[in-house]
């Protein structure tokens, strides 16, 4: 099984209007409603591509209940903590030429509902795959992450970590299965500018020199590259659309890398990380399937 962690999911409120005047009523003319966050995100695609996973974190009040149904409709399982009090954020993104965004902030995650989600990962069993993606909100500990993989040290489970900077970096000792900066994090974690894919490959072994097992490095137009365990280095072109999104591609590529090292080698996983990526970024919302293979012809593969 897969679970996927999100801390502080969203209901991510998407208005489109033609012209935003601040101080003034304004009219949208669509709206949409989506169940926002990275580890959401990701089971959603998996979910897209075949693969079962659980959906692990925090929700509260109605909004809370919202999302956890939303969620389940899309054939997801879920097994969050329920706050007593608060309730979940609503992020609110305007269109409008140029895209607004207001981010909630989300509700107060205590000491009792932390051990609750510890006590969660007892639940995980050797083979098993955790993904912790994103920030953490301001109300819990600054470093939940290493706590998790302290607290799996040891177990046979496959602990995937897409974060930043000192977020990522202290982890590192726990040998992460894998982790996924894109370039300029990569970059950003060494003090350095990267300007080539032999620069990136270098700066992603010098992960692996610090504990991490396999790198998957985003490179917006120029494509991905995977660092292996074992060595190996593969590199994947972009795929070629009309760019409609931003939220939630780099999600999309990590479910899609995870969903194809279920079903095929690195090569393949990164050609459909590639893909599950690229989709998203050419749809209005999550890729499709019908979009992800028809990147994935793209990218040579039939």
């Amino acid at each position: 099984m897969i679970y996927t962690v999100t801390f502080n999911p969203a209901i991510d409120y998407v208005v489109h209007t033609d012209a935003m005047q601040v101080g003034m009523v304004n009219r949208s003319h669509g709206e949409k409603i989506y169940y926002g966050g990275k580890g959401i995100n990701v089971s959603v695609i998996l979910k897209e591509l075949g693969i079962p996973s659980r959906a692990l974190g925090f929700v509260a009040g109605f909004t809370g209940a919202a999302i956890e149904k939303g969620v389940q409709e899309m054939g997801i399982a879920t097994d969050f903590v329920h706050l007593e009090s608060g309730f979940s954020r609503i992020n609110v993104k305007i269109k409008s030429g140029e895209e607004t965004e207001l981010n909630g902030q989300g509700p107060v995650i205590d000491d009792a509902a932390v051990k609750a989600l510890f006590w969660k990962l007892d639940d995980l069993q050797d083979g098993d795959t955790i993904i912790l993606a994103g920030s953490i909100p301001n109300t819990m500990p600054s470093d939940i992450y290493e706590k998790i993989l302290a607290y799996l040290d040891g177990r046979q489970i496959r602990t995937v970590v897409d974060a930043t900077n000192d977020l990522l970096k202290n982890v590192l000792k726990y040998k992460p299965f894998l982790i996924k900066p894109n370039n300029f994090e990569l970059g950003e974690l060494f003090g350095v500018t990267l300007h080539s894919r032999e620069e990136i490959a270098a700066y992603a072994g010098k992960l692996q020199e610090m504990g991490a097992r396999n790198v998957l490095v985003s490179m917006a137009e120029d494509g991905a590259l995977l660092l292996e365990e074992n060595g190996n280095c593969h590199n994947c072109g972009v795929c070629s659309g009309t760019v409609k999104n931003s939220v939630g591609a780099g999600d999309s590529m990590l479910a899609g890398f995870l969903a194809g090292l279920e079903q095929g080698d690195a090569a393949y996983a990164l050609k459909l990380g590639t893909a599950a990526g690229g989709a998203t970024t050419f749809s209005e919302g999550l890729a499709k399937r019908e979009e992800i293979d028809r990147l994935l012809q793209q990218l040579g593969v039939v």
